[in-house]
């Protein structure tokens, strides 16, 4: 059987481990570890890292890993997972997308051992587990106040990118760019194939958010033959080759009337922005057909503020399209 070294450990076949990775030490003494648990088949295959709290106030991604790990999914007939709950733990503990220093994590990659806490943290994990992996998942969540509809990312002009994203069958998968310096882009330099998973909101558990995620790990773990079985999706999966924002046009108090995951037509009416004082309303309507794939859940908005994330597949570009005439 192939050898398998995840962060300086051997795994052995059959085997299931804790790896702590020793990251910085407060100021006041205390050691900050971040935690790794590996678990091997008996059988050969591919082996797949779940990350996740790369932001920390980000916690729908945190206990879709929780779950998989207490619930015994983590444990592959072949193959072998690299399980991270909480990758960025400073972040975590101070309910922050950021490390101490105000450096994102997911924009520091591929990181310096000698940088700042966030790149030192993108550095240890490109040199601890990326390099030992075939492929990976990296849960995220919404921004602050912002719901993400369950949703995969990747560059889908990738053959194995798209794959992973269909075997994962998400409500959305969407055409996502690399982002600079973020772990997506700096394992696809390694020849590494790693897909976003997006769902919920921060800090605010989402139940459905939590499932899809699990649901997808299982059905990507299946088309990797590491399991035998998984649960078949509950809705259809759509392909999003393009997003627009829809923002405000005045500050005020925003009430959306669309749901995150409906789907709209042009013109139908999305929202409405009234004056706090009854001085104004303006109705929000949709610009052109398309799905809510994000939903700003702030009530106190200013002027240009992101209201809602709308996302186009073919069909909606074509119902968007002018008349010819």
């Amino acid at each position: 059987m192939k050898q398998v070294i995840i962060a300086g450990h051997q795994i052995e076949p059959g085997e299931f481990t804790e790896i702590n990775i020793n990251i910085a030490r407060l100021p006041s003494h205390t050691i900050i570890e971040t935690p790794i648990y590996v678990s091997r088949g008996l059988e050969d295959g591919p082996v797949l890292a779940l990350t996740a709290g790369m932001h920390g106030d980000e916690i729908n991604g945190m206990e879709i890993v929780r779950r998989i790990l207490d619930s015994g999914l983590h444990k592959p007939k072949r193959g072998v997972t690299v399980c991270m709950p909480i990758v960025n733990l400073y972040g975590f503990l101070n309910y922050s997308r950021d490390v101490p220093d105000g450096k994102d994590i997911n924009r520091s990659f591929p990181g310096n051992r000698g940088g700042s806490l966030a790149s030192r943290l993108a550095y240890n994990l490109m040199h601890e587990v990326i390099p030992y992996i075939d492929y990976g998942i990296d849960f995220h969540t919404g921004g602050a106040m912002r719901t993400n509809y369950p949703q995969v990312r990747s560059v889908l002009k990738d053959s194995i990118n798209m794959e992973l994203a269909q075997a994962f069958n998400a409500p959305f998968t969407i055409d996502a760019p690399f982002r600079p310096n973020s772990l997506r882009k700096e394992a696809a330099r390694k020849g590494k194939h790693v897909i976003v998973y997006e769902g919920g909101e921060s800090l605010r558990f989402d139940q459905q958010a939590i499932e899809e995620g699990i649901a997808g790990t299982l059905r990507l773990m299946r088309h990797l033959r590491m399991i035998d079985s998984a649960p078949e999706p509950k809705e259809e999966n759509r392909t999003i080759w393009s997003t627009s924002w829809i923002r405000a046009k005045h500050a005020g108090l925003f009430q959306p009337t669309v749901q995150c995951g409906q789907h709209v037509h042009k013109d139908d009416w999305v929202g409405t922005i009234t004056d706090p004082f009854g001085e104004f309303k303006e109705n929000i309507h949709a610009p052109s057909a398309g799905y809510v794939i994000g939903l700003n859940n702030i009530p106190v908005i200013n002027t240009g503020d992101a209201l809602m994330l709308i996302g186009f597949d073919n069909f909606c570009r074509l119902e968007s399209a002018p008349i010819p005439r």
